[in-house]
């Protein structure tokens, strides 16, 4: 979240479409390339408890403190990188993980008025 953005907050859009295409799903690791404020993140780790992993990827550190401060009640298992996601077996390698059940990536597109 550039300056420019960070006096409005991002409100997540697809949060139940991305939590409807995880149903049933059984997720240990998780990552997501896209990690923004977590609200997506949130969402899913509400609806999953059973992740042990959460891994959150994002190229703006603005943007990663303030996940970093709602994700509070998950601060034992999410991990945070500042990065962009297309490093994603660098990063993956770096945790030693070998294994991901799940993943949440976007486009980065926006919308502006």
């Amino acid at each position: 979240m550039s300056s420019k953005s960070s006096s409005a907050p991002h409100i997540p859009i697809m949060v139940n479409e991305v939590i409807s295409s995880l149903e049933g799903a059984r997720l240990k690791v998780f990552f997501d390339g896209t990690l923004g404020a977590g609200g997506h993140a949130r969402a899913i780790l509400e609806a999953h408890p059973e992740i042990e992993r959460y891994i959150g990827c994002d190229k703006d550190p603005e943007a990663l403190e303030i996940a970093r401060k709602n994700l509070e009640p998950w601060a034992h298992k999410v991990e945070f990188i500042h990065g962009d996601f297309s490093k994603l077996d660098e990063y993956l390698n770096a945790l030693h993980v070998k294994t991901v059940d799940g993943f949440f990536l976007t486009s980065g597109c926006h919308l502006c008025n």
